[in-house]
């Protein structure tokens, strides 16, 4: 992964060679949080070089330290859908706070990854049902999907193209108060309109499935594949 001075060029370039974004691609420009993942094997924090401290707790399940096609990151091994045990043990994850919640801003987040399966939820914090909202990111049918739920209703935007080639993919996704715009390596792919509203929840951010499920009434939608390293930003 690249150092966060690389990281927010590389972003500013790309925003540049898109040409002049329309509303719904405003560009948020204030770093939250930039987890490089570049641990060593056996690591058990996620460390934030966004200088935030939203540092993360890796579960004993996840694999840091991999290198694949040039990148360092985290593996997580597939689990069979819908079938118990949960494993906690599976996912990272970074407490509460309220930098991680986008509130009524202009929000956007990074992900790099790569997988061969077609399920999962990839980064997310809050659920379907909780007060106060959630956002995700996830890949059914090895489409990326990223979802905002907050005052003002739901909007979801998807990849018109399955990602799960088992190449790596820069995916973004740009929530604003007029939708939300998909953008997959530095193209834009798709736009939904449509307000989401305020979104802030007293959930960990969540990466690799859910922290509340029980694969029996409720699944935990494991990510299995890599992740590169993963931004957030804020207007």
């Amino acid at each position: 992964m690249r150092s966060r001075r690389t990281f927010a060029v590389a972003v500013i370039a790309a925003t540049l060679l898109l040409g002049t974004p329309a509303p719904a691609d405003a560009a948020p420009d204030h770093l939250v949080a930039l987890w490089e993942m570049n641990e060593s094997p056996g690591s058990r924090t996620m460390i934030d070089t966004s200088g935030h401290g939203l540092r993360g707790s890796v579960g004993g399940e996840v694999d840091a330290g991999v290198r694949v096609a040039g990148a360092t990151g985290y593996r997580f091994s597939r689990l069979e859908p819908d079938t118990p045990p949960a494993h906690p043990r599976h996912l990272v994850t970074v407490p509460d706070a309220a930098a991680l919640d986008p509130g009524s801003r202009d929000f956007a987040i990074t992900i790099r990854l790569r997988t061969t399966h077609h399920f999962g939820n990839i980064v997310q914090k809050g659920q379907a049902t909780v007060s106060g909202g959630n956002y995700k990111l996830q890949i059914p049918g090895g489409i990326v999907q990223c979802l905002f739920r907050g005052s003002a209703g739901t909007v979801l935007v998807s990849s018109p193209r399955p990602l799960n080639d088992g190449r790596w993919h820069t995916v973004r996704c740009v929530r604003t108060s007029t939708g939300l715009t998909l953008a997959v390596d530095g193209a834009t792919v798709a736009r939904r309109l449509g307000p989401s509203g305020r979104i802030a929840n007293s959930w960990p951010l969540s990466i690799g499935g859910k922290t509340s499920c029980d694969q029996v009434y409720v699944g935990c939608d494991y990510f299995a594949g890599d992740i590169d390293y993963i931004a957030l930003e804020a207007d």
